[in-house]
């Protein structure tokens, strides 16, 4: 089976949801993890889980969504963290995109939630934007949180840059935007890393696959394409990647059924 390790599921942006989720059984996409980027969308996302067998849940705070984080919210992460389906704990990190980012401010929740992390035994969906060596120097010295796991999702950083977080025990997932014809790093990184830390995601609504490039909203059914070109990329047959990808997800989630 096929497992989209990370995408933002919604009641608004993909039309019928019963019919995508049956779809994606219907296209192999057997689970799929719908992800938390704030206290709102985290609920959503558990409410989205119970729903739906095959989807699991992570709950968090992204970096650039923290003009409505308050101190107490991560109480009500965690309490979100100890539902069944709740897999990790993301996503969090790093973003220094836009112009008026605030690093101190998201440098000190992303510290806060890998600690969070830690003392539940979970481990984390990072979000790593704009800011590789800051991302590194931070993760490398607090590798004791990075205990419980982690995962660089959509990874954007160079091949160098993988091989040294590699050495700390991450996993990395990929997605749409590694199919274009254009992405050189992510295929570098991908050909770089051992499969055994190598995961499939869409994040979608966005990101779609070269086949459906500039069209809205993407879906977890992109991951099919997404894992036949990681195959192409390390030369193995789709069969083989499917089942590198499901045994690392399973070892990084341990409450993946």
């Amino acid at each position: 089976m096929f497992i989209d390790v990370h995408c933002h599921l919604d009641r608004q942006t993909y039309g019928n949801l019963d019919e995508l989720i049956e779809k994606c059984g219907q296209n192999d996409v057997r689970r799929i993890i719908t992800v938390g980027f704030d206290l709102p969308s985290s609920c959503l996302a558990y409410e989205i889980a119970e729903k739906y067998e095959s989807v699991y849940f992570t709950a968090g705070f992204h970096p650039t969504e923290l003009k409505n984080y308050r101190d107490g919210d991560l109480k009500e992460i965690a309490a979100l963290c100890g539902a069944k389906k709740c897999v990790a704990l993301g996503e969090i990190g790093l973003d220094y995109h836009y112009a008026d980012t605030d690093k101190k401010l998201q440098t000190r929740v992303f510290l806060q939630q890998l600690e969070l992390a830690y003392g539940l035994k979970m481990p984390v969906q990072i979000h790593s934007r704009d800011c590789a060596e800051d991302m590194y120097t931070l993760l490398s010295g607090n590798a004791n949180l990075l205990k419980h796991g982690a995962l660089l999702h959509c990874y954007s950083h160079s091949a160098e840059m993988a091989e040294r977080f590699s050495k700390l025990g991450v996993y990395f997932s990929f997605g749409g935007a590694s199919t274009w014809k254009g992405s050189k790093r992510a295929v570098k990184a991908i050909s770089a890393l051992p499969e055994e830390k190598l995961l499939t995601e869409t994040d979608s609504p966005y990101m779609p696959p070269a086949s459906a490039y500039g069209t809205f909203p993407n879906t977890p059914l992109a991951i099919p394409e997404i894992c036949r070109s990681m195959a192409d990329i390390k030369g193995v047959t789709v069969e083989d990647m499917q089942n590198t990808v499901i045994t690392n997800a399973r070892a990084l989630f341990n409450k993946l059924g």
